[in-house]
């Protein structure tokens, strides 16, 4: 039996309030290596906050990132709702790319992925809190790092999840709104090469050429992907050698590493820190490792399956969820063994690219659904 009441969803969540607000945030670059710019973005999702939910967001600056955090009641948080402020785009790009609405489209850097998905949550608290201002066991965590990997909000996102009944990511929405059931593991990866410098004319023997060494395990790294199991290892960045008469001393190549299950995340990290040289005196050094866990189907699966029916009750139906190879902070939160559902976020396109976009006739939708898995989710802790 679902916790939600069809009363706790407005009956037209306003529309023009989330266009306003998701503009607020958008023309508030937040570049995530730019510590000014996500300390500034932080103070405007903290006055959003609080001109919308009545609440002052705790500021949590972790090695310089500025995160925020709303736990609503006393009680031991059972609902985590998880968004990120930081943008990959760099400071200027609202010149190139403004903030526009022309009809059912909305642009601007950052919009779809993911400031969009975190008005829409702070709107769905809203209507849950106009139904229940004593709404207790849940929490709102606005992340500062996730497109650079989290590195310093990892362990705050572990310690939120733990223990919680679920974790709703506000992350963009897979193609046509379809909500995201599992994600690939995200390994990274720099391969170094140490050889022996030497006078590419005079002396070439002498020397241990670091670049004819990368190029060797550059093809063992690539042939270890498994497209069988959807594992991906693709060598990215290359670099090597110092001048055109000499032989190169060092070399290095960036890999990136895709897998839908530990198992075969765990099989290319040994196989990359097994590497070994083909050239005499050549060495060789493996920096870096795994990112994010997988998020594997069973973190998923019941409470999509809760999503769907809760959906159905407030007139949403045909709701899909698909598997993707972006990695996201619910990898973490899955990985600690948290049932997790990502994907709630905007529905559009384009993350990451210059037409990324929101489609507005969504919002409301996407803002409702929030807010009944919200209700019901506590609801069920109670």
């Amino acid at each position: 039996m679902s916790n939600v009441s069809m009363s706790v969803i407005p009956a037209d969540i306003a529309l023009g309030r989330l266009l306003d607000d998701i503009r607020r945030l958008v023309v508030i670059e937040s570049p995530s290596s730019d510590l000014a710019a996500v300390e500034r973005s932080a103070r405007a999702v903290g006055a959003l906050i609080a001109e919308r939910l009545g609440a002052e967001a705790e500021t949590l600056v972790v090695d310089g990132v500025t995160h925020l955090r709303v736990r609503f009641g006393d009680g031991p948080s059972r609902v985590l709702i998880l968004t990120h402020h930081d943008t990959v785009w760099p400071i200027g790009t609202l010149e190139r790319i403004p903030f526009e609405v022309e009809g059912d489209i909305l642009t601007g850097p950052g919009s779809f992925d993911m400031k969009a998905g975190l008005v829409s949550g702070i709107h769905a608290i809203a209507a849950v809190l106009e139904r229940t201002p004593a709404l207790d066991g849940v929490t709102l965590l606005v992340t500062g790092d996730e497109e650079l990997g989290s590195p310093t909000s990892r362990e705050l996102i572990e310690a939120e999840a733990a223990g919680c009944a679920g974790v709703l990511v506000l992350e963009a929405a897979a193609d046509g709104g379809a909500l995201k059931i599992a994600r690939k593991g995200v390994s990274t990866y720099r391969v170094v090469i140490t050889g022996r410098a030497s006078h590419a004319g005079l002396e070439p023997e002498l020397g241990v050429n670091a670049v004819v060494e990368l190029a060797h395990q550059i093809v063992r790294i690539a042939a270890l992907g498994a497209a069988e199991h959807g594992t991906t290892v693709t060598p990215t960045v290359v670099d090597g050698g110092t001048a055109q008469n000499t032989v190169p001393a060092t070399a290095s190549v960036r890999v990136d590493v895709r897998a839908a299950t530990r198992t075969e995340q765990d099989r290319v990290d040994s196989a990359i820190r097994g590497l070994s040289p083909v050239l005499e005196r050549a060495s060789i050094t493996v920096e870096g490792g795994p990112n994010r866990p997988p998020m594997e189907p069973e973190a998923s699966a019941a409470l999509f399956e809760r999503t769907r029916r809760v959906a159905a009750e407030i007139g949403i139906e045909h709701l899909a969820g698909v598997s993707v190879g972006g990695g996201s902070d619910g990898n973490f939160t899955a990985g600690i063994g948290v049932p997790t559902l990502d994907g709630l976020g905007a529905v559009g396109a384009g993350a990451h690219a210059d037409h990324e976009h929101v489609r507005v006739h969504h919002l409301p939708e996407r803002t409702a659904l929030v807010a009944a898995l919200i209700e019901d989710l506590a609801g069920a802790a109670r």
